[in-house]
């Protein structure tokens, strides 16, 4: 059990790194959807979209691979520079082949202005560059660093567009007193590059304060290392683009089959829905490096299994809370009525990222026995389905179309790793209970958000109180044991 409390500690801590940031910046769409209308914040959705498939591509599975080898390799200083310095140089080579290539870039990407891309290829380079110094602090256990650095880049990012898109325009800074680096800005009109920047000055920052560890970085590649780094990670980042096609392409496509308002309007109540996806990612932070540093213990499988159990616990009272209070949190964090119209791509898009969490911790078993060519095929099986569907659905239903595309790629993907994740590494998952929570709570969800009950609150509560009463009186043992430990 100390190994559990070790983990749910660490836990806890990396939610902070993740939940915050992303709290934060959900906080900042109701200043982005007041700012900008549907169609305008579409080209910050589109931003983004790319900056993620350029991450996934250029970091080609090495944070996960350096995690996997950082464990097994006695000799951990050739991990990290090999990691590190080639990652250094291929994206540093990517730095100069895009900046000689932005106006051919500006095109294919349909963006208005090449300065756009410019600020985009220089955030993504500054992103790349410290995913392996952020990895180190993780695997070393030092999770409170890696938090105040995440901590201090989201609140660079934040007050930068409050700056931006709010203190300038409503003249509470007088031009007289500007910096000269500031005299580009038209204050009478915000513009969505003005995100971008903020993005930028905060990855910057981010570097300077991982310097300290890049700098003690020896300069050697070990060939031998690259090797099995590269044939256990280029998988994996087959299926980070599979990934960020599951999360992006809906909004790509929507773009291009019914145009970018109703793109602009189903981005910014995803957003809502990325409530699950902060929940996700702080478990992820934390459960990637334990996965694999205590996968020698006798208590290892054991473990994972009650972990994926209290997972979903946690993650279906998210879930409802959420559906239940939904139009609470859209009043808060959505600007303008016109967003309101997507809110019920909400309840779906949840459900369908609770999938996307189980999946994350059933992939130990291909992580652990080296098979990450079945995480690439799944992946892009889930892929294939999220295209299909928004293809052939987007005509007919519109944005819903999406949300529904997400849910059955995600809970497609969770099935096919459980099946297949039997075979090779058994763990003793608890399916029964997950399967049992995950279906009341949906349950529950559905009746909290049909118009005979949506924004009654009594029927909410009550709701989440029985939802909170089933899982204690089932868990009541175990509970009373977390607690006492």
């Amino acid at each position: 059990m100390s190994t559990l409390k070790k983990f749910f500690k660490d836990t806890i801590i990396y939610g902070i790194a993740a939940i915050l940031p992303r709290a934060i910046n959900i906080g900042l769409v109701k200043l982005h959807t007041s700012v900008f209308g549907a169609e305008r914040y579409a080209i910050n959705t589109d931003y983004y979209v790319y900056a993620a498939y350029l991450n996934a591509l250029l970091t080609y599975g090495l944070e996960t691979a350096f995690f996997r080898f950082f464990s097994k390799e006695q000799e951990k200083g050739k991990v990290i520079s090999t990691s590190f310095i080639v990652l250094l140089i291929t994206t540093t080579l990517f730095l100069i082949i895009a900046l000689l290539n932005a106006q051919n870039i500006t095109s294919l990407f349909g963006f208005e202005d090449v300065l756009h891309v410019k600020i985009l290829i220089w955030t993504v380079f500054l992103d790349t560059i410290v995913v392996i110094p952020f990895a180190y602090l993780r695997v070393t256990n030092k999770p409170i660093k890696f938090t105040s650095i995440k901590v201090l880049n989201i609140m660079v990012f934040a007050v930068l567009n409050v700056l931006f898109l709010w203190i300038i325009p409503k003249g509470y800074v007088a031009d007289a007193i500007l910096p000269e680096s500031f005299r580009f800005y038209n204050a009478g009109e915000p513009q969505v590059i003005y995100i971008f920047l903020a993005n930028v000055m905060a990855s910057f920052t981010t570097l300077v304060l991982l310097l300290p560890i890049i700098l003690k970085i020896k300069w050697h590649i070990n060939t031998t290392i690259l090797k099995r780094l590269l044939a256990y990670g280029l998988p994996i980042m087959i299926g980070s683009l599979a990934y960020v096609t599951n999360e992006n392409i809906d909004k790509l496509l929507l773009g291009d089959l019914v145009g970018n308002k109703e793109m602009g309007i189903y981005a910014a109540c995803y957003k809502l829905g990325v409530f699950m996806t902060l929940y996700i990612m702080a478990f992820r932070l934390g459960a990637e490096p334990f996965f694999f540093n205590h996968a020698k213990e006798k208590n290892a499988k054991n473990n994972y299994a009650t972990i994926l159990k209290w997972f979903t616990v946690l993650g279906t009272v998210f879930m409802l809370v959420i559906v239940c209070y939904i139009d609470l949190f859209a009043q808060i964090l959505l600007g303008k009525d016109e967003y309101f119209e997507a809110l019920k791509i909400v309840p779906i898009i949840l459900l369908a990222n609770l999938c996307l969490g189980i999946y994350n911790n059933l992939s130990v078993w291909y992580k652990l026995t080296d098979r990450t060519l079945y995480g690439m095929y799944i992946s892009i099986f889930g892929a294939v389905i999220t295209i299909i569907f928004n293809l052939i659905m987007i005509p007919i239903i519109g944005f819903m179309a999406s949300a529904w595309a997400t849910l059955a790629a995600y809970g497609s993907m969770m099935l096919v790793s459980y099946v297949i994740g039997k075979k090779y590494y058994k763990v003793p998952y608890d399916v029964k209970s997950v399967a049992l929570y995950l279906t009341i709570a949906s349950v529950f969800s559905l009746i909290a958000f049909v118009d005979t009950f949506r924004g009654n609150y009594y029927i909410s509560t009550g709701l989440v109180l029985v939802f909170l009463g089933i899982v204690y009186f089932s868990e009541k043992k175990e509970i009373k044991q977390l607690l006492k430990k």
